[in-house]
């Protein structure tokens, strides 16, 4: 079963690394990389050069003006030759070698699955504090910060502004083919969008895996500010209305909430060890 796995990237040298390192860690043997660079200044290229004959013909990358990171997942998309497609952040990794193989798995015992998806970590070590650059194992040891878990996520809780964390959702191609790519006239939220199109409207057959997928850096675009916060919550109104649910901002506050529980467990299993 090949998983096509896309990074999208725009002046990520300083962390691309470790992503694609997380990547060569990974022990299912069906893995095709798409590289997705903006045309990044930053030497980028460079890096990309030099990591991809350690995949041995596995990975592709092409580096190019876009519009955007949704644009370049969509270019990713395009050029995919797996039958499930997963998303994996420039500025994060895979949160250990087996994660795409039981995500496979996962596929590989229900036929009919759609989608599935899993949780997330979020480790100290932000975007903020650039230049970052650590070994694999470096980043894997980092302190978690937040974890974010989709255990009791169910499809009608997007339109009060809950999703299960993007970098751990796999979809079937076929899906993209039916139901559409990522709108790339969106800023911070056409993943939100399609995962209600999908996962709600569509209504695929979805299961959860309850491993951790991805370590994620804190800082990212969606929360560096205010404005980005506002930004962001005025574009899940959006996907949810043109999906025919209705949501207006005050709907989404209480997501706030179950947010302190998210910082809260690392503290507790901390306390536990």
């Amino acid at each position: 079963m090949t998983i096509t796995l896309i990074t999208a990237c725009r002046n990520s040298a300083a962390t691309l690394s470790v992503a694609m390192d997380s990547v060569l860690a990974q022990t299912h043997a069906d893995i095709e990389y798409l590289v997705i660079d903006g045309a990044s200044t930053d030497g980028s290229q460079s890096l990309l050069e030099s990591y991809a004959p350690k995949f041995n013909g596995r990975m592709r990358w092409l580096s190019e003006k876009d519009s955007g990171m949704y644009d370049a997942i969509n270019k990713g998309i395009a050029l995919a030759t797996g039958g499930i497609i997963g998303i994996l952040n420039a500025d994060d990794a895979f949160s250990s070698p087996g994660v795409v193989a039981q995500m496979a798995s996962a596929f590989a015992k229900d036929p009919a699955l759609d989608a599935a998806y899993g949780d997330v970590r979020f480790v100290k070590g932000g975007i903020g504090l650039r230049p970052v650059v650590h070994t694999l194992d470096d980043f894997w040891s980092l302190k978690t910060v937040r974890w974010y878990s989709s255990r009791h996520w169910r499809p009608w809780m997007l339109q009060w502004g809950f999703m299960p964390p993007h970098p751990s959702v796999y979809i079937r191609k076929t899906c993209f083919e039916k139901w559409g790519v990522y709108a790339p006239d969106y800023r911070i939220a056409a993943d939100y969008a399609l995962l209600i199109r999908f996962l709600r409207k569509a209504k695929l057959r979805l299961a959860y895996v309850p491993i951790c997928c991805v370590d994620m850096r804190t800082g990212g675009v969606s929360t560096r500010n205010w404005r980005s916060n506002l930004l962001l919550n005025q574009e899940i109104v959006r996907g949810n209305r043109e999906a025919g649910y209705f949501c207006c901002l005050p709907m989404l506050a209480p997501k706030y909430l179950f947010k302190i529980f998210e910082f809260i467990i690392p503290k507790l299993k901390r306390g536990r060890a």
